[in-house]
């Protein structure tokens, strides 16, 4: 889907990594949340509280999941889930524009 209609949109920016990974919170009707985002290029670790879905909307990364040792490369397109209680990495080549589903 490339549109949402009828959501809240939470103003504040969500800040990381001196300002190289930022989102903004929207919430659907139907109670989910999601993140829209741009991270710059740069090497980040993250932690998941609930099941994620990471799609890219545009730009290229790298990305080391739970329970693996092989980085996969994931360009604008495609997409990759974290579980829930995890942590993974990202090398970001260059700027990415996010969506990240919550469940």
């Amino acid at each position: 889907m490339s549109t949402y209609k009828n959501v809240e949109i939470i103003k504040a920016a969500n800040i990381y990594f001196d300002g190289k990974v930022t989102s903004r919170i929207i919430k659907l009707n139907d109670g989910s949340t999601k993140t829209l985002g741009i991270m710059m290029s740069g090497e980040f670790e993250f932690s998941t509280e609930k099941h994620e879905l990471m799609e890219i909307l545009a730009g290229e990364m790298n990305v080391l999941l739970p329970g693996s040792d092989r980085w996969k490369t994931i360009q604008g397109g495609e997409s990759f889930e974290v579980p829930a209680q995890s942590i993974f990495k990202l090398k970001v080549n260059s700027v990415v524009d996010y969506c990240c589903s919550y469940s």
